[in-house]
């Protein structure tokens, strides 16, 4: 999703930033601190909120709006 948010670590903090940019939009001294943050980026976007573990693994991903694999209904 073109415009999803990503929480990662870099730097000895962690940040959002809209996925595909270079440079985050801001940073905060925790994981939760940023998470919260990025939530409402990507509540505020309609978009998915990715979240990174420390190694730069994905640990998590939420989708707030167009969700790209919607479930089919039966």
């Amino acid at each position: 999703m073109a415009n999803s948010i990503e929480t990662y670590h870099e730097g000895g903090q962690w940040k959002n930033r809209p996925q595909g940019n270079s440079r985050a939009s801001n940073t905060h001294e925790t994981k939760a601190a940023a998470q919260s943050v990025g939530r409402e980026m990507a509540k505020d976007r309609g978009a998915e909120h990715i979240i990174k573990k420390m190694d730069g693994t994905i640990g998590e991903r939420n989708s707030y709006g167009n969700d790209p694999h919607p479930s089919q209904a039966v």
